[in-house]
């Protein structure tokens, strides 16, 4: 569907258009006349699917004409990557409409704080915040939010993931009893059904493709021992000059410095980024991944879902994670919107039943590749399988080894009246 099919205003139809969009995506397709007739919502779809602009380009179309100076929407969202990221998509999609938004998160310094103290009390028409720093201004008296129209939760399983629950909670009982309240998550877990019970009324329940990779990602996994990680890597990139862009993920931030030394040692360039660097620190690193000044970013699970870049032609997972959701929204950091893309995954032998499990929610088989034989010896799926013999897993079993005993004498072992030497 085309956008000029969905009842847009001239000024934004301008805007989309001169940010180079035409055709809406299916979950845009669905969400946005349901934003625009004022009902209350729930949406599950998957990452990279143009799920924000499902609903920031619904909130700026009622934003067209307006000219007070009170706060209309407030967008919460679990990282500081994720507001930044939101409000300089609307930045750009509000280039012909007088719709002011501003990003409130935590690590910033006392200019950050005035310029959310002036935008609460001045009404910036779109707020978007993170719930710590949210609560902290409306503890200290800064928020004003009478006036508020719409509330929208994104990544909202992601929030209730990181224990943001209460907070949210504490932040609704501040708004006005009659607001539109839109929900958006990547999955559809119990925990945000019953969430949605309690703050939507009467809302439209939209779910597509959920929990299930983009179709234009091109997956495979290769299975070797922990040690052969970054000489995997090497033979990947080597000569690859396609690859301009690439996001490698690991599930522990204390990994990501060592894997940043060891590819820059073989002459791969690489950056990290982590919550452990400072909030300008992390924007500058994310702004030169963007205009590919950095080529390798490592990355933890925190940022699968705050980082929207285009373009992204690789991501390798360095070691599985745990949670099979975070896989998605791993590898949906490539093949953005219908593009194309790559995901590798470097398993070892105890991390075999996480890629079963992953392969189970995503319901298909990855397939599963030899590495090349400058790799070294490496493990075999068929042999690493626990599945494969239950006779080869006991006789491997390491709590009971068998003891291969020495005839010939030892003076340094003296023998108990029982028969054992010890």
């Amino acid at each position: 569907m085309k956008f000029t099919e969905l009842k847009l205003e001239s000024q934004l139809l301008e805007a989309i258009s001169y940010m180079g969009f035409d055709t809406a995506t299916p979950i845009q397709e669905q969400v946005i006349p349901v934003i625009l007739d004022g009902r209350d919502l729930i949406a599950c779809a998957q990452t990279g699917t143009g799920k924000t602009g499902a609903f920031v380009l619904p909130i700026l179309n009622k934003l067209v004409d307006n000219t007070d100076n009170n706060t209309d929407t407030l967008i919460i969202v679990p990282t500081r990557e994720l507001a930044v990221q939101i409000e300089q998509q609307i930045q750009g999609f509000s280039y012909f409409i007088p719709a002011e938004a501003i990003a409130v998160y935590g690590g910033g310094n006392g200019v950050d704080w005035e310029s959310e103290v002036h935008a609460f009390k001045h009404g910036a028409a779109i707020i978007i915040a993170t719930p710590g720093r949210l609560l902290t201004h409306l503890k200290m008296g800064n928020v004003k939010f009478k006036n508020i129209k719409h509330l929208i939760l994104d990544e909202a399983d992601r929030m209730l993931d990181m224990g943001f629950i209460e907070d949210i909670q504490t932040i609704i009982s501040h708004l006005p009893k009659k607001h539109q309240t839109l929900m958006f998550s990547a999955t559809m877990p119990k925990s945000i059904r019953q969430l949605a019970q309690k703050i939507l009324h009467n809302p439209v329940e939209i779910s597509l493709a959920n929990s299930t990779p983009a179709e234009g990602i091109d997956q495979k996994a290769y299975l070797i021992f922990d040690e052969q990680k970054v000489k995997m890597i090497k033979h990947i990139l080597d000569g690859n000059e396609n690859f301009d862009s690439i996001l490698i993920f690991t599930s522990t931030k204390s990994k990501i410095n060592e894997i940043v030394r060891s590819l820059n040692r073989i002459g791969f360039p690489s950056h990290g980024i982590s919550s452990d660097l400072d909030q300008n620190k992390r924007e500058e690193v994310l702004r030169d991944f963007r205009s590919k000044q950095i080529r390798i970013l490592v990355a933890t699970d925190v940022m699968s879902r705050g980082i929207d870049v285009k373009e992204i032609n690789l991501v390798i997972n360095y070691d599985v994670p745990h949670d099979p959701e975070n896989y998605v929204h791993r590898i949906g950091r490539t093949a953005r919107v219908n593009a194309k893309g790559e995901a590798i995954t470097l398993v070892t032998q105890k991390e075999i039943y996480k890629l079963r499990n992953i392969e189970q929610l995503i319901k298909a088989s990855i397939p599963k590749l030899i590495p090349p034989d400058n790799i070294g010896p490496v493990p075999s799926w068929d042999e690493a399988d626990p599945r494969s013999s239950k006779k080869r897993r006991f006789s491997n079993n390491k709590r009971y080894p068998k003891v291969r005993r020495n005839t010939r004498q030892n003076p340094l072992l003296k023998r108990t009246e029982d028969g054992m030497t010890r």
